[in-house]
């Protein structure tokens, strides 16, 4: 079992005071910054000063002091050397894979993804970076040690996959990666403080912060953590890619994700919770649930394995409804009739949000590779939200089973 503790580590890079003695951080809202003297900026721009060294900063593209700090507390929670945000989770992603790769460069990634990075990966960097993809089941360790090159420069998984929850195995997945000279990159956007990537072998972690981090769905935002080098080389004015494509946070989003970290523990808690209450009573009337918390879902030794058990397997389950027809009248119900939850993309919300993940988040695969990754036309995403009593969803949920037929 991981032993690695985010809550603590947080905790205690968070006992400082504010810049003018407030119990929060001062929000900087510059664009550019001062120096005292005028040989002080050539040193900036040649990587010499910077936050760390000398607490100079430049321009709002390159480092700004609020982002600085949500990105120190971040790279607490995972245990990393460093951590940046960005203005998305995508603009994170993609930022990542065109620091660590050149053209004619190749990747492995797992085959079941969030639509946006499979689309990015299989369409956008192919046709304008050169970049190749190989995409291979990630709990098939054979066909991924096959699939390396003498090019290959990145092995990319998600910790759970999206929207199928197949838990990544992310020591044995960094041992073959490592054992190939390659970086494992982990998108770790389902499992915060679930699972802690880096702790395990991961190289580089990411996330949109949009969802379980921030938890109310009113920004949209992107975290990189890893190796301090690897930060600083996304940040260089030369050749980083965060400084020169320019995905910068806005210091007030910076603020406001920076305020809901303390509770992100326990809002984890109780989303995997109610998640595990609900798929176990499902289970026990045959429905067909899909929630790496019980026992015969196939990666659950997995997750058990590396995660961080207090807080428990995740807030997403599925449910295969088998028809898209039967899974849009089930999500009508539990929206329009029993005020259930909401039928919108996203996830990580306080109140349950649900898609028909093949008609929705991962419609840029096409139906051939939405088979192979096992996503059916009725499978329905459910990111559980903690409003409302356990009791009084779990009825309402029953309710909509009743009304498709399902029980």
């Amino acid at each position: 079992m991981n032993r690695f503790n985010p809550i603590e580590s947080l905790a205690n890079l968070r006992h400082e005071f504010g810049e003018h003695g407030g119990v929060n951080m001062s929000i900087e809202a510059s664009t550019t910054f001062t120096v005292m003297h005028a040989d002080t900026m050539p040193e900036i721009f040649h990587g010499q000063l910077g936050p760390d060294t000398g607490g100079c900063f430049l321009y709002g593209r390159h480092f700004n002091p609020t982002v600085y700090t949500l990105g120190r507390e971040l790279a607490a929670i995972e245990g990393t050397e460093a951590a940046y945000c960005s203005a998305s989770g995508m603009s994170a992603i993609a930022c990542t894979i065109m620091q660590l790769c050149g053209h004619g460069d190749h990747i492995i990634a797992g085959d079941t993804l969030y639509g946006g990075t499979f689309a990015i990966l299989h369409d956008y960097l192919p046709a304008k970076a050169g970049l190749d993809t190989t995409f291979v089941h990630i709990t098939d360790h054979d066909g991924i040690e096959a699939a390396f090159t003498d090019r290959t420069r990145v092995l990319y998984v998600e910790t759970m996959t999206n929207p199928t929850l197949v838990v990544a195995d992310i020591p044995k997945l960094a041992e073959i990666a490592h054992g190939h000279g390659a970086t494992l990159v982990v998108d770790n956007t389902f499992c915060p403080m679930v699972v802690s990537p880096a702790q395990l072998g991961a190289d580089v972690v990411v996330y949109s912060l949009t969802k379980f981090v921030n938890g109310a769905s009113d920004c949209i935002a992107g975290a990189i953590c890893g190796e301090k080098s690897f930060i600083m080389s996304l940040m260089d004015l030369h050749t980083g890619s965060l400084m020169l494509l320019g995905p910068t946070m806005d210091p007030q989003t910076a603020y406001d994700v920076s305020l809901r970290l303390p509770h992100l523990g326990i809002r984890m808690k109780e989303h995997s919770r109610r998640a595990q209450v609900f798929a176990e009573r499902l289970l026990e009337q045959k429905i067909p649930v899909v929630y790496p918390g019980l026992p015969s879902h196939p990666t659950h030794e997995i997750l058990k394995r590396i995660g961080n058990a207090e807080f428990g397997f995740g807030g997403l389950l599925g449910i295969d409804l088998g028809t898209s027809e039967r899974a849009f009248k089930f999500m009508e119900t539990l929206q329009n009739k029993d005020r259930f939850g909401y039928m919108a993309v996203s996830l990580g919300y306080f109140d349950t949000l649900m898609s028909c993940s093949g008609s929705s988040t991962s419609s840029e695969l096409s139906d051939d590779d939405q088979r192979r990754a096992g996503i059916s036309p009725g499978y329905v995403r459910l990111s559980i939200g903690f409003t409302g009593s356990l009791e009084q969803r779990w009825n309402q949920l029953r309710d909509a089973l009743q009304v498709v037929g399902l029980l």
